[in-house]
């Protein structure tokens, strides 16, 4: 590998997501080039690489000769999500890194699977969580650390979007099997791993309802749910997360002594807004938009050429910790989520050693489909 220069990516996938952002970030790097793409659709491949600027383009049934390819360093992949723990096993071993969005599979398997393979191939390992390097969510996060809020005592967090029907082929959004959920997964994920973030703690406890409005159409994931996440020490996040809205996020932190919202939170193209009242004073400040996507690509570029610096946190109580230049979302998935372990006890069911789960189905539901629909027995269906 080189110890200097541009890291040179391939993208694996080129959904909605990677035409939008990813491959536009490009253009505004400082520490990333693109080198190549994948995809099932070669006229489409072709496209994007002439627009973008990538030197190749290959199928998947041809990933291993993008892996070889001597320009290649790094993979970001960007593909339905059931994908993930494979195409980063195969990329790991070829010894490339490996930049993975969200949610990082379909089950603590496959996470545990990606682990072990960037671990034994001394590779990097990140999920694409942008949030960790975008002004307004660090502002927040230094108010919350400089203790101008006092003792946080709960959160209140959304963040949804219209899944509007495709024209053309089904959405594998919609499929259990290629998405591992539903808004928990896609969106709800932002909720969760800012409120760890800004806390610096994990949950101990979850809870959730789910509903739809389109049952014929949601029969296999959520398409809305609303959950909350109890930490130590009293705090609390109420969230919600959503298919069926518009495309709105909102986070609110409440303290002891004052309250910060961000509006919108999560969004990658659309200007912040941090605002509050501390102590009975009000503040305000507006965030221009960024390439949120290109700040990302630097970061893990970064930990690419920067193999001695590395931090650790924990990824999962109980199950495993893993060290990587950023942390790894999300425990409180797993949680709302896993199936190992489970006992149904005074209408509460437990997923895994001490963390209950008050299940809730909603009229006209099965009530062995599980909470959100996603399957309570066998393996978990997603680890974020």
């Amino acid at each position: 590998m080189r110890a200097s220069g541009r890291v040179g990516y391939a993208v694996v996938g080129l959904g909605r997501i990677a035409e939008r952002a990813i491959l536009p970030a490009f253009r505004n790097s400082k520490r990333a080039r693109l080198v190549a793409l994948v995809s099932g659709d070669d006229h489409k491949a072709k496209r994007l690489a002439r627009q973008f600027g990538a030197e190749d383009f290959f199928s998947y049934d041809d990933f291993a000769f993008c892996l070889s390819h001597p320009k290649v360093e790094a993979v970001y992949i960007a593909t339905a999500n059931q994908l993930h723990a494979e195409l980063t096993e195969r990329a790991a071993a070829a010894g490339k890194h490996v930049l993975c969005e969200k949610p990082m599979a379909t089950s603590v398997e496959g996470c545990l699977g990606m682990i072990q393979a960037c671990r034994m191939n001394s590779v990097r390992l990140m999920v694409a969580y942008r949030k960790y390097f975008e002004p307004a969510s660090l502002a927040l996060k230094k108010l919350v650390e400089s203790g101008k809020l006092g003792r946080l005592k709960f959160m209140h967090s959304a963040f949804t979007f219209c899944l509007a029907p495709r024209k053309k082929g089904a959405d594998w959004h919609l499929d259990r099997k290629l998405s591992g959920g539903g808004s928990l997964v896609d969106v709800g994920v932002y909720s969760v791993n800012s409120a760890r973030w800004l806390a610096g703690l994990d949950p101990a406890e979850a809870s959730a309802f789910a509903w739809t409005t389109a049952p014929a159409r949601f029969n296999e994931v959520e398409e809305n749910i609303a959950f909350r996440l109890n930490f130590s020490g009293g705090l609390v996040l109420q969230a919600t997360a959503g298919y069926g809205a518009a495309q709105a996020s909102f986070l609110q932190v409440c303290g002891e002594k004052g309250w910060a919202g961000l509006n919108p939170a999560y969004a990658y193209d659309e200007e912040r807004r941090l605002f509050g009242k501390i102590q009975g004073r009000w503040f305000e400040k507006r965030f221009r938009v960024i390439d949120e996507f290109a700040l990302e690509l630097d970061a893990f570029a970064g930990c690419v050429r920067s193999r001695g610096r590395r931090n650790s946190r924990s990824l999962d109580p109980g199950i495993f910790s893993y060290s990587t230049e950023f942390f790894l979302p999300s425990p409180a998935a797993s949680m709302l989520l896993r199936s190992t372990n489970r006992l149904k006890t005074k209408g509460q069911f437990r997923l895994g050693p001490g963390i209950p789960l008050a299940e809730e189905i909603s009229a006209g539901r099965d009530a062995r489909n599980g909470l959100y629909g996603l399957g309570v027995s066998g393996a978990p269906r997603w680890e974020d």
